[in-house]
């Protein structure tokens, strides 16, 4: 009978080779969601990966540092637009396909993260509190670039919600309109089928708020 030949403990056969830190990534995700942060164990994370200890201590110095990539990583895919054009003839169209493409992105794409780092927020306040400042950094900056890419025909006042000094707090005030309702409610338990059905009409109103605050702006 031949043996098999089965692969250590935290080394990846030849075939499994590659980017190792994507492997530790994935793997402390995963766990991550499944466990918490808490539970989750570096020995868990080095069987599953698979990768020795001091391969993963070569990449990060900790879990939190782990913890922290795994976020920023999750981040960095949602505040990624690259060849993104909102839909529509109209301003209002464009920007209600926008806040419903941002909606949709958390809700389906980060919503487990977001839930693991508010769990750990009381045991571990400066992790979380890091992790909510990039998160909040990296998307207004993402969403205040789309924002004045979508106006940049319209006539501007050198002080208006679009110019260079409002814009990121115009941005901020956007994603506050229209994301942080949709994450709470979906944060309390209510499903991604539930919040897509009423997902076009929401977004088109706050869209229509917005646009009414913003109106100044575009003349003249």
């Amino acid at each position: 009978m031949t043996k098999k030949n089965t692969p250590k403990r935290g080394r990846p056969p030849k075939d499994l080779a590659g980017d190792v830190q994507a492997r530790i990534l994935d793997a402390a995700q995963q766990l991550f969601l499944e466990k918490g942060y808490r539970s989750a164990s570096i020995d868990d994370i080095s069987e599953l990966a698979p990768a020795s200890k001091p391969t993963i201590y070569a990449h990060f110095p900790g879990k939190d540092a782990l913890f922290a990539a795994v976020v920023a990583r999750t981040i960095s895919g949602l505040t990624d637009f690259g060849g993104f054009e909102p839909e529509g003839r109209t301003l209002q169209d464009k920007f209600s396909s926008l806040g419903t493409t941002i909606v949709e992105k958390v809700i389906e794409e980060s919503l487990g993260m977001v839930r693991a780092t508010i769990a750990e927020a009381q045991r571990f306040p400066e992790l979380s509190r890091n992790v909510h400042d990039a998160a909040r950094d990296r998307s207004v900056n993402a969403i205040s670039q789309l924002l004045n890419e979508t106006t940049q025909k319209l006539a501007r006042s050198p002080k208006g919600p679009f110019s260079g000094k409002r814009s990121l707090a115009t941005a901020q005030i956007f994603l506050d309109l229209i994301l942080l309702p949709m994450l709470f409610r979906s944060l309390v338990g209510e499903t991604p089928k539930e919040l897509r059905r009423e997902l076009p009409s929401f977004v088109r109103e706050r869209v229509g708020f917005f646009l009414a605050a913003c109106e100044a702006d575009w003349t003249p």
